[in-house]
């Protein structure tokens, strides 16, 4: 009846009406594309991101510190026109043998933009800087700088540190690296120049690392937090020394609750359900604990060891494909392998593919949301996210 009406009155004025139902349409049709567009990522978090990855390394001497040198590990992102197939990085392992990468390409230009957040990661007790490559390109990948330090003393080729030495060295170490690479940023005629947003600073770290994470923000064997750092992820750190048969005795062997209690940046807490060497307990006393964080997730995967987070089963099957079976490890000093290797890595362990997947999504999101307030992320910080993910346990406060 109202058509009618309005065609008896004129075509004009049905004209006009369906003009301007259009021009609501269209209009609201564009808000409802651009409020879509806006909280939505580019890059889905558990898949490469839109840069290609650079590789270099370099060598800096902490002169406060007795002429402290630590060898550092950077992946970076590299933009489209600059980004190269091959020849792809090796990380070597041992003389003569190296870890191929599929992603990363030594010494390509750094990408152009300027406002690069910096990460920095902090590898296991006696552990390799290498151990976590997927996800340093992971994160590189999706636009972050990150830096890898190998802890002298406290690594595979120069383990000679007592722990509480170790420990002390941890926060010091993580703290010199971000002054150099922010002094590379100032340098016109280093390659990170005026590439790094200095206020945009993370670290994460697996193991002993993720206690380096936690010292960072919490401060930890003598050492202060330090205050550029605005978010940490830590990843099966130890939390209370009781939960871990060989953890060093002292009062650096976890954390209290007041240093918890004085963390002040957004957290990210990963852990397997079948961690034996720093048990999933640990980070349901660090998430009760951290009270004063703005943020603070807890990423239980079901299913994962203590190595899941680490590339062990690269490392492994690299071994075996050089003709070295498990069965000589112990002769070419790889016995510690054996173990690790067996549960993480077998038909019937749960899936590395899977773990390192999970791993890249969450950290990836985390540090995309809190070192680069793309709200878009938090889509996969939810608990309606997780639900979608059979071997995650998910909280947040």
């Amino acid at each position: 009846m109202i058509e009618s009406a309005a065609i008896q009155k004129g075509d004009a004025i049905v004209t006009t009406m369906f003009s301007v139902l259009l021009l609501i349409l269209l209009v609201v049709g564009i808000s409802a594309c651009s409020d879509q567009d806006s909280s939505q990522p580019i890059d889905p978090p558990d898949l490469l991101g839109s840069f290609g990855v650079g590789h270099t390394s370099f060598t800096p001497v902490d002169e406060g510190r007795a002429d402290r040198s630590l060898l550092v590990d950077v992946w970076y992102p590299v933009d489209a026109e600059d980004a190269q197939d091959s020849p792809r990085t090796s990380y070597p392992l041992a003389a003569g043998i190296g870890l191929d990468s599929e992603v990363a390409v030594d010494d390509l230009p750094v990408s152009a933009r300027q406002d690069q957040p910096l990460l920095v990661f902090s590898h296991g007790y006696g552990g390799i800087n290498t151990q976590s490559v997927e996800l340093m390109e992971a994160l590189a990948s999706h636009g972050f700088v990150v830096a890898s330090p190998e802890h002298t003393g406290n690594a595979q080729a120069s383990l000679t540190d007592e722990f509480n030495e170790a420990a002390a060295n941890r926060v010091p170490d993580v703290s010199f690296v971000i002054d150099e690479m922010l002094a590379r940023n100032q340098d016109p005629e280093d390659e990170f120049f005026d590439r790094i947003d200095e206020s945009r600073v993370g670290v994460v770290g697996h193991s002993f690392g993720g206690m380096t994470a936690i010292g960072m923000a919490a401060g930890w064997a003598g050492a202060a937090p330090d205050p550029r750092v605005a978010a940490i992820a830590p990843i099966s750190a130890v939390i209370d020394p009781e939960l871990q048969s060989d953890i060093r005795s002292g009062p650096n062997a976890g954390f209290d609750p007041q240093q918890l209690a004085s963390i002040g940046v957004p957290v990210m807490l990963v852990g397997g359900t079948e961690d034996t060497t720093v048990p999933i307990a640990n980070n349901e006393i660090a998430f009760e604990q951290i009270t004063n964080a703005p943020r603070v997730y807890k990423v239980d995967v079901v299913g994962a060891t203590h190595t899941h987070f680490a590339n062990i089963c690269a490392i492994g099957n690299l071994l075996i494909e050089l003709g070295l079976g498990r069965e000589v490890w112990p002769e070419i000093g790889a016995e510690a392998l054996l173990e690790p290797y067996e549960v993480t890595c077998s038909p019937d362990s749960f899936p590395i593919a899977e773990a390192t997947r999970l791993q890249n999504l969450y950290v990836v999101s985390f540090f995309k949301r809190h070192l680069l307030d793309e709200e878009g992320y938090d889509q996969y910080l939810e608990n309606d996210y997780a639900d979608r993910e059979p071997a995650i346990v998910f909280s947040v406060k």
